[in-house]
């Protein structure tokens, strides 16, 4: 005998009714006042300066206010701002970066000549773990490149242990992590350099765009000739660098971004505390750890799917909430190391169970500003349907 769902149970996927027919966005940018942002622009237009200009610097003044950095040198984009520190700083040989990160982190390592030295992450956290950076470190290591992942910080003081200890740079992506904090310091003052992203989908924008935090006067000096080619003025470029100014525009984007930042940060992680209320009890759904005494700026708000107890795996489950009208992605999966363009390091990683066990089960769930309690709701309540109408019934049936 079949079992009989109710219609209301039904999940979109199996012939019920979307949970949100109109769509729900993965994420929205946080787009400032248009008025205010057209003030700014109008001026610079007539002035004809589009680059090189005020705009730029006050950004970058605001921003290493607001860091509590020495420097901040506003570039084209967070892959550009990497690739500039690690040209800056004459780095040669390995670099240890984590596979679980968007492929821009070793694409930066890639460019510069220098090999990416993949190394596994701390299960909780998802960032880069010390234990494994002390594992695969060799003579050829030159420096370390982590990552905030979705905002949450690394564990600095275990990775400035191993830096210090070997003699080697100490890098951050900090492409997610504008307004993160540890252990009450703002994220960008930790290693060498920490370099933000700025594009659309970040809690602060640009709409393009990134910013390198550093304390280190030369290296910030080296970056500012960098992004102009190494041409410190004279046409006399001192080193190969790159085009990665930000435009006067640009920097009026990022300026009116400032305003209301903190806010913005507290009701994405308001969101991100309904979200972890609402799927508590869901059988198979986990949740990276951020410390008590940390903040993230939860970019990005992803969940862990265990197919066994929940039913059936990640991507799965994201095909299923696309019926329902719900918007994901799976950051991250594939885990950089397993992609084509760094297949030619295969065997030379160090062990990466734990990145490969999670690349498995990610799914990132929407968060934007302007959510509330009914988007939240809804897309727990479908998620929780889904599972319960998989195990009751099963994965067959789907209507494609």
């Amino acid at each position: 005998m079949s079992k009989v769902i109710p219609e209301a149970s039904m999940p979109a996927a199996y012939g019920g009714i979307p949970a949100f027919p109109e769509g729900l966005p993965l994420a929205r940018p946080p787009i400032g006042d248009p008025e205010s942002v057209a003030s700014m622009v109008a001026p610079i237009l007539a002035s004809g300066m589009l680059t090189n200009g005020n705009h730029v610097r006050e950004f970058e003044a605001r921003a290493s206010d607001y860091l509590g950095v020495r420097h901040c040198v506003a570039v084209s984009s967070c892959t550009a701002g990497l690739m500039l520190v690690i040209r800056a700083l004459g780095l040669s040989g390995e670099v240890i970066v984590p596979s679980f990160t968007f492929a821009a982190t070793a694409h930066a390592v890639a460019w510069n000549g220098l090999r990416p030295r993949f190394a596994d992450i701390d299960p909780h956290t998802l960032t880069l773990s010390p234990e494994a950076v002390s594992q695969v470190i060799g003579v050829r290591t030159s420096a370390i490149l982590g990552t905030h992942v979705f905002g949450t910080p690394c564990d600095v003081d275990g990775l400035s242990e191993i830096a210090s200890r070997t003699g080697i740079a100490l890098l951050y992506d900090a492409a997610h992590a504008f307004g993160s904090i540890r252990n009450g310091i703002h994220i960008g003052g930790f290693g060498d350099a920490e370099v933000f992203s700025l594009s659309p989908t970040k809690v602060l924008t640009s709409g393009e765009g990134g910013l390198i935090a550093t304390n280190n006067d030369l290296l910030a000096e080296r970056c500012r000739i960098g992004r102009d080619y190494g041409n410190p003025g004279d046409y006399d470029c001192r080193f190969v660098g790159l085009n990665a100014r930000m435009s006067e525009i640009h920097a009026a984007i990022g300026l009116d971004s400032m305003e209301g930042l903190d806010p913005r940060i507290v009701a994405r992680n308001e969101v991100a505390d309904a979200y972890h209320a609402a799927l508590a009890t869901v059988p198979g759904i986990s949740f990276p750890h951020v410390p008590d005494s940390d903040r993230s700026t939860y970019k990005d708000f992803t969940v862990l799917v265990d197919p066994e107890e929940f039913g059936i795996t990640a991507l799965q489950l994201s095909e299923c909430l696309a019926d329902e009208g719900i918007d994901t992605r799976r950051y991250y999966s594939p885990p950089v190391h397993t992609m084509r363009a760094y297949r030619y390091l295969s065997g030379v990683n160090g062990t990466l169970s734990v990145t490969q066990r999670v690349s498995d089960q990610v799914l990132t769930l929407p968060l934007w500003g302007g959510m509330n309690d009914v988007h939240v709701l809804g897309v727990a309540d479908a998620i929780e349907r889904i599972h319960e109408y998989v195990t009751r019934v099963g994965v067959e049936g789907r209507v494609k």
